[in-house]
């Protein structure tokens, strides 16, 4: 007879694991039952950290216990344990957390990713198929994954039949656990090839594995009696309707098919239960089928992810159907769990109700199907049950009794019965609770159960004092519970004669009457949320604070009144326990806003009735009357309301009218309310509360702040004013007001917040007494009188719709003056004070005028000089440089200069061109000029001298003879800690001390030039010259003599229109690079001249030039291209660049790696394809940035329109581009004259940077750039105007404060045929005003904070001929890609991929590169670069998305089983080819990324989406300043850490750390990260978090970015 035990689902699949495994490894310690296996060896429990890899080893018999959430980490080790034919187990926990479903989502996501996949839905059957899984594993050398539901079946407690270790034996013999371990480890080159080697033969071993586990199963058959098939049918043998589905679902399924059955034997209906899901086989389900009768088949799946399209199963059994042609079957696709709730047993009579009816939806949740049978969805014979509080081991041995306990909500739902009875359900309002441990669990339970439960005791402590037994918060349970209470000698009799006779035994025990009132913060009562609905539920117990304006709530819109968050609170300063965050006023939000779109269905299933008139005279008449009152911009909510209840007494008993009488409700007007307490005040986005004003719909707010403002101390003290927050949107309506000052008052801004048809906030002022937990009315009345009389507390109301009228919109209600109000505005509202600051507007002077005098007089200087010197005879000089970044060769280029210029004999040259440290000893003088590079590293062309120098002792070499003179440039802050103090100007400082130590005369001491002083190095070279050139007795005349330096300016002019000598330069052969004028101009074509810096020092030393090749960018507006135009790219990668597709930071294709020789017929080949990369850089406007994939599909053909446009307007006109590099064949652009009417010969003072967003999605970081268009699109889908920002962006220089990254601003609206106007009135403003003598300083941001934001905008109004009006309503969500299937205009679809930072090129194991080119042949569409570096295959037509989607699977580029993290992540190219970068950035990232997601998923935060974005320098070509964190390259390995932007891109965030290395990086972020995820708010992003956790401070403008740094 076998063994029975009462054992939970996961503890059986343990139990099973143990005697079937020698290592068995668990995300949790598990009670072992045995330490020896069946075959007589140990078995080691090991437990593992859920991110840790599993150490399986090959040959070792093993097992491991992982929740799901860990699956997708695993992916690769799966893959690898496939290829290997390691035959291990991996038990997994489908639970979601936060509902009592199961959440199939992580198991399908790894569906590819391992051969054998099982799926239980019992905890008998979980037993089963665990040791199924092992015999499989073992016998057929492959890795098995056995899933089961959570709380169904891992959680449940049922009596199972236990297999003994004789029978198991004969199941899996030594002999096949011997011959497993004998088995060798195969060797694969890699995944890819073994795929390409083995694709037909690994089509087979499939369906032999799938034989393989049949066989198996039907072994364990014989052995134990317990029958089990891959696929199982249950049902009518000729019906219609088909459900198929796997888990513990499938057993509620089933459940209900055999009760249907036994009452009616000819209802045609059925199940297919899946227990083998990979590998699929759809020749067995096929079979399994009543193929010959079946019409309907609707598969179910749990999933919380309600994004996706299709869910996998379904996507399977619908592939099976199809290609057996089935098509007279009707296929759906149903979802539970979505809103948390499982799968009801009513629900599935509802299901199968609903696929009787005549048209059924494809895709539907199963949670809105109307239920047939008790709101519980159980029948009654499993309503019989009771709640267990506390540990079941109370009860003694009960594993001979037929129960069935699932752990839930911390108690156990407790049923009786036969085991074949039991459906995996909870259960719901249950009569009966036994409390074995008075805890929180408790106070659930008794709140679970039905009218006239029972809550029973036992135990000598429970019923020698209950009084003090019992909790208050359980006490006032019990009493509002109204159930009875008893007391039972022996608890444990329950399992053995019953419920029934052991309440015929028990002692009955009285409830004082005292237990009603008491009251506890931590209680659920919900009393206050009750008291504002008008709920006749009402207590005397104490009130919470808030409870007089809930009355006022409650008086004045009685019914009406609807309350959505905070239900379940004792008040709104108490969370309810349940549901946290059921209190934040975006989840009540989304409840209205789920209402408002409800209703509005609502009253389209209205018209259409109407339109129809399939109703009678009377109803027709009371609809049309609601029609015109709902859709009135007039009607107050009394005629509505009105005409709602005439139209309730018409439908009532019309069939016609069923729904309207179904959905009553949504007839009459609420009136939504969110109420809320001050601490939504300390952070505004946070709290929610810019949420729900920024989207602009009918919702009111009540927050309640008690905090008193009477004294100075507690006014300077005060938080964020939220009124004057609001009512800087202008489209709020906001009251400031006190109950205790004006009852009236609070009457009128409650009725008039109502009316006001869009967001409202009313404040209301109700301070309590410091550290007193009582309600004290009468200092709440003297506070609020103090704080009302002195302006802490003004009482005002601001209505919006009081503007149109021609009213003033703000209305004062207190007594003092309008001046004490104005100050407390300016006082409290710093939002306010930055928007009312005017900077001076400074006089504007002629630069250019300016510019061209002092050229003339340098000019006319240095040929004065020149005139009167003869030959150089003087002293000789050498000048050495060390320069990585051209500022010390520049200085010593000027050295070298005035030295010729007074005669002197000069040698210039890098320190490493100079010959031999032996022949330096051989000088008259020598200066070097020396930079710092890095950690006070030498720059790269000094380092071999200074190696040879070093070496040295003192007299290996006579340097007696020389004099010598050091200049050395650093920066005194770049490295800021301590410690670091050596780094600063460390290259001058050695090579001084060690000329000293060899014997050579110092001339004068070091020169020490910081970039921190006002005019940098500059400071320091004015000191050290003069004395420089004494000593070298020459006199020293100034800076007159300095060859005058030509400014980019002058280039501009002197090149003719971007001519230059290119053509020239790219005719010579002797060198692989360009002149350093020519690379200027070059950029103006979209290339820049670059060098492999990975090989640099390597060609050095061989005595070769720099690697020298050149980079192209492509302009294309929106990132768009055809498919003809991608393969060009795709070829033009492989023929003339380096094998790879860089897709930018801002939309655009990149080529890397051309050589000189090729960059004409590169080019050429480009505008073949009707591209171009004229004005791709350059100072310029560049690629003009939009949304790619926009929320209404309609909108983005307009916004794409109207990028095309601008660009074509602000493009050069020049037809240089088209003699150089088209031999002047116009192939694409439209240049015809050598004339530039809106740039002129000089162009822009620097590169000017334009987007088009559209929101919610600020994908393209418009507060990034120098111009932002923010589309504004009216009911109808058309984009009828454009929010304008302007100054934004993002490039700095490391330790210089005068540089900074700056938020665009926000300036106004012009509508959509402005827009190009504007666009050029803002691009010329900063053409005319821009910075042309210091390029650092020359970017349009500059521009504005110089002369001021009030004269820029009049300037641009001027030249656009209008003023801007204001702004519209708009709202972003976030800045990131919209990810997977979204449906476009026409039938047609989007699909976004995600590639990692933006490089398109094949590895073994993944083949975009291949994948898209093949694409492309047949592609009818698009493809759209997006801002984040991703791809989106745009507009695939329906007839085409099958195939489309299998092709992108077949390459793997579907897959976005990524973590929100590497989501979100992105970095510009740096190293090797950059030469600004000074660190690593596109090839460390991801890395950097895998190590903090190690962080990330240990934490729970694994789908979150955070920011990340890395630079390899300050530039920010990856937009890193906008950035939830970002790391900044600062030397090699080494980067600045900056926290705290904006998750929709609206803020810059703030230096939190300096010059940090990977594992200090690992240090300071991982900590912060599990903070974060304990401490975070509800929907609160990772930005906002860390400035409220204070690790960095919020920056508000550009100018105090540097600022605050902590």
């Amino acid at each position: 007879m076998p063994r029975r035990q009462f054992i939970s689902g996961e503890n059986a699949c343990f139990n099973a694991a143990q005697v079937l495994s020698e290592q068995v490894y668990t995300y949790k310690q598990f009670d072992s039952v045995t330490d020896k296996n069946i075959w007589g060896s140990n078995t080691t429990q090991s437990v593992l950290k859920q991110s840790t890899v599993l150490p399986f080893q090959h040959g070792v018999s093993a097992s491991a216990f992982i929740k799901a959430e860990s699956l997708i980490s695993l992916i690769p080790q799966l893959y690898k344990l496939s290829q290997d034919k390691t035959g291990v187990v991996i038990h997994v926990v489908a639970e979601n957390p936060n509902s009592s479903a199961a959440d199939f989502s992580h198991i399908m996501s790894a569906r590819e990713s391992v051969p054998v996949i099982l799926c239980s839905s019992s905890v008998q059957e979980a037993y089963d198929l665990a040791i199924v899984a092992q015999a499989v594993a073992i016998k057929y050398n492959t890795p098995v994954l056995h899933f089961y539901d959570g709380k169904r079946i891992s959680h449940q407690h049922v009596t199972i039949d236990l297999v003994d270790d004789q029978v198991l034996s004969q199941l899996l013999s030594q002999q096949e656990l011997d011959q497993y371990k004998q088995h060798e480890l195969e060797q694969v080159a890699s995944s890819y090839l073994q795929y390409k080697q083995q694709q037909q033969p690994e089509q087979e071993d499939k369906q032999d594995v799938y034989q393989s586990i049949s066989e198996v199963m039907v072994q364990f058959a014989t052995l134990t009696g317990h029958h089990y098939l891959p696929m199982e049918y249950t049902g009518h043998v000729e019906a219609e309707k088909v459900v198929i589905a796997m888990g513990a679902g499938a057993s509620v399924v089933e459940k209900v098919v055999v009760d249907t059955l036994v009452s009616n034997k000819d209802a045609k209906i059925g199940l297919v239960k899946i227990r083998v899901y990979r590998p699929w086989s759809s020749a067995d389900l096929l079979n399994t089928l009543p193929r010959a009768t079946v019409k309907r088949v609707t598969v179910l799946e749990p999933s919380s992810v309600f994004t996706h399209l299709w869910n996998p199963l379904f996507l399977d059994v619908t592939a099976a159907l199809q290609v057996a042609e089935f098509d007279h079957v009707d296929i759906s696709s149903g979802r539970y769990g979505v809103e948390g709730t499982d799968l009801k047993y009513g629900q599935v009579f509802a299901l199968f109700d609903a696929l009787a009816k005549p048209t059924v939806d494809v895709d539907y949740n199963i949670a809105n199907l109307n239920l047939l049978y008790p709101a519980q969805g159980t029948p009654s014979s499993l309503k019989e049950g009771l709640y267990v509080v506390g540990d079941l081991s109370q009860f003694g041995d009960i594993s001979q009794s037929n129960v069935h306990a699932t752990f839930d909500n911390g108690f156990y739902h407790v049923r009786f019965g036969s085991a074949s009875s039991f459906v995996s359900d909870k259960i719901y309002k249950g009569k009966y609770v036994i409390i074995g441990e008075p805890s929180e669990a408790a106070v659930k339970a008794v709140s679970e159960l039905d009218v006239d439960g029972t809550v029973i005791f036992s135990g000598a402590e429970a019923i020698k004092d209950l009084e003090s037994y019992l909790s208050n918060p359980l006490k006032r349970a019990i009493a509002t519970s109204g159930a009875k209470v008893v007391y039972v000698d022996n608890v444990k009799d329950v399992f053995t004669v019953g419920i029934n006779s052991l309440l015929s035994k028990a002692k009955a025990l009285t409830v004082p009457s005292g237990w009603s009132q008491l009251a506890d913060q931590e209680s659920s009562a919900g009393q206050a949320s009750a008291s504002a609905a008008g709920s006749a539920a009402k207590t005397e117990s104490t009130l919470p604070v808030e409870t007089p304006y809930l009355k006022m709530l409650d008086q004045v819109f009685q019914d009406r009144l609807q309350v959505a968050n905070a239900v379940n609170s004792a008040s709104v300063w108490s969370r309810d326990e349940l549901n946290p965050s059921a209190s934040a006023p975006e989840y009540g939000y989304g409840k209205i806003l789920n209402q408002i779109q409800e209703r509005a269905r609502f009253i389209d299933e209205v018209e259409t009735l109407v339109k129809k008139n399939l109703v009678s005279q009377v109803v027709y008449k009371a609809l049309s009357q609601w029609l015109l009152a709902v859709k009135s911009s007039k009607a107050d909510v009394k005629t509505i309301n009105k005409a709602a209840e005439t139209v309730v007494e018409a439908v009532t008993h019309v069939p016609a009218a069923e729904y309207v009488a179904k959905n009553k409700h949504l007839l009459f007007n609420k009136s939504n309310w969110l109420i809320g307490s001050d601490a939504w005040a300390y952070d505004l986005g946070q709290s929610g509360i810019h949420h729900v004003i920024s989207q602009g719909e009918n919702v009111n707010m009540l927050i309640v702040d008690t905090l008193p403002y009477s004294s100075e101390l507690e006014r300077e003290q005060r938080k964020k004013d939220i009124g004057l927050y609001a009512m800087n949107f202008g489209t709020a309506y906001v009251a400031s007001v006190a109950v205790y000052s004006s009852y009236t008052g609070v009457l009128h801004a409650l009725m008039e917040a109502d009316a006001y048809n869009g967001p409202s906030i009313v404040l209301a002022y109700l301070p309590q007494e410091p550290n007193s937990a009582a309600v004290n009315p009468l200092y709440t009345m003297k506070e609020t009188k103090v704080s009302v009389d002195n302006g802490s507390w003004p009482l005002y109301r601001w209505n919006p719709t009081l503007e149109a009228e021609g009213k003033e919109a703000f209305s004062l209600d207190s007594q003092r003056i309008k001046k004490d109000l104005e100050k407390f505005l300016e006082r409290e509202n710093h939002f306010s004070q930055i928007v009312a600051q005017h900077p001076d507007i400074s006089q504007v002077l002629d630069v250019t005028k300016r510019h061209q005098e002092l050229k003339r007089k340098a000019r006319e200087d240095f040929a004065k000089l020149l005139s009167g010197m003869g030959a150089a005879n003087g002293p000789p000089l050498t000048v050495l440089f060390g320069s990585d970044n051209g500022n010390a060769e520049g200085v010593a280029k000027k050295i070298a200069n005035r030295a010729k210029s007074r005669g002197l004999q000069v040698k210039f040259m890098a320190m490493d061109d100079y010959e031999s440290v032996e022949e330096l000893a051989n000088e008259t003088n020598l200066a070097i000029v020396i930079s710092t590079a890095g950690q006070g590293e030498l720059p790269s062309n000094s380092r071999d001298l200074w190696k040879a120098l070093n070496s040295l002792n003192a007299g290996d070499v006579n340097f007696s003879e020389l004099n010598y003179a050091i200049f050395a440039m650093g920066d005194s802050h770049y490295w800021p800690r301590p410690e670091d103090a050596g780094f600063y100007n460390r290259p001058g400082k050695i090579i001084d001390a060690k000329l000293e130590n060899l014997g050579a005369n110092r001339l004068v001491p070091i020169g020490l030039g910081d970039d921190q002083d006002a005019d940098g190095f500059e400071t320091a070279l004015g000191l050290w010259q003069p004395e420089f050139w004494k000593a070298l007795g020459v006199k020293d005349v100034g800076a007159e003599d300095d060859e005058p330096k030509l400014t980019d300016d002058q280039m501009k002019i002197n090149s003719n229109y971007l001519r230059g000598t290119i053509a020239e330069d790219l005719l010579d052969e002797s060198t692989g690079a360009i002149g350093e004028i020519n690379g200027k101009l070059l950029k103006f074509h979209g290339s820049y001249g670059q060098d492999d810096r990975d090989i640099r020092e390597e060609r050095k030393k061989m005595g070769l030039e720099k690697a020298f090749s050149f980079m192209i960018r492509v302009r294309m507006p929106g990132g768009v291209s055809t498919p003809a135009q991608w393969l060009m790219m795709d070829e033009l990668a492989d023929s003339h660049a380096n094998g790879a597709i860089k897709m930018t930071t801002r939309q655009a294709f990149q080529l890397h790696g051309i050589l000189k020789k090729n960059l004409r017929s590169t080019l050429r080949n480009i505008n073949h394809s009707l591209l171009s990369t004229l004005a791709a850089c350059g100072d310029v406007n560049r690629n003009i940035m939009i949304t790619p994939v926009t929320e209404i599909p309609e909108v983005h053909p307009q916004v794409q329109d109207f990028g095309m446009k601008l660009m074509e307007h602000l493009a050069p006109k020049t037809t240089a581009y088209h003699e150089i590099w088209l031999a002047d064949k116009q192939i694409a652009g439209n240049a015809v004259q050598d004339f530039e009417p809106i740039y002129g010969p000089t162009y822009l003072p620097r590169k000017f940077k334009i987007v088009i967003a559209v929101p919610p999605n600020n994908d393209v970081d418009i507060f990034a750039h120098d111009l932002g268009y923010i589309a504004i699109v009216d009911a109808n889908k058309k984009v009828i105007g454009y929010n304008v920002t302007i100054g934004g962006g993002m490039g700095m220089t490391h330790g210089n404060k005068k540089t900074y990254p700056r938020p665009a601003n926000l300036v106004g609206y012009v509508p959509a045929e402005l827009a190009v106007l504007c666009g050029e009135a803002v691009m010329t403003t900063q053409r005319d005003f821009g910075d042309r003598t210091n390029r650092k300083h020359a970017r349009f941001k500059y521009t504005i904070d110089t002369h001021g934001l009030d004269f820029i905008v009049n300037e641009i109004e001027t030249r656009m001929g209008t003023k801007f009006q204001p702004a519209a309503e708009y709202n972003f969500t976030d800045n990131a890609d919209r990810y997977g299937w979204t449906k476009g205009v026409d039938d047609k679809w989007h699909f976004c991929m995600f590639i990692e930072n933006g490089k398109i090129k094949d590895w073994p194991d993944f083949q975009p590169k291949t994948g898209l080119r093949e694409l492309a042949k047949w592609h009818k569409g698009e493809f759209r670069l997006s801002p984040n570096q991703h791809l989106v295959i745009a507009d695939v037509p329906e007839a085409d998305l099958e195939k489309t989607k299998a092709h992108l699977a077949k390459y793997k580029m579907d897959n976005l089983s990524f973590t929100g993290l590497r989501l979100n992540a992105m970095a510009c190219v740096a190293l090797p080819t950059c030469g600004l970068a000074m660190a690593e950035s596109e090839r460390y990232l991801p890395t950097l990324v895998g190590l903090l997601e190690g962080a990330i998923e240990a934490a729970g935060l694994k789908d979150d989406a955070i920011t990340i974005r890395m630079t390899g320098c300050p530039n920010g070509c990856a937009r890193p300043y906008v950035a939830e964190i970002a790391f900044v390259g600062k030397a090699p390995n080494t980067y600045n850490v900056y926290l705290g932007g904006g998750h929709k891109g609206e803020r810059l965030n703030k230096l939190y750390k300096e010059s940090l290395k990977e594992e200090e990086i690992l240090a300071e972020i991982n900590p912060i990260i599990k903070r974060y995820a304990l401490e975070r708010e509800v929907g609160e992003p990772f930005g906002d978090f860390v400035i409220r956790a204070g690790y960095v401070k919020k920056t508000i403008t550009g100018m105090d970015f540097h600022e605050n740094i902590i």
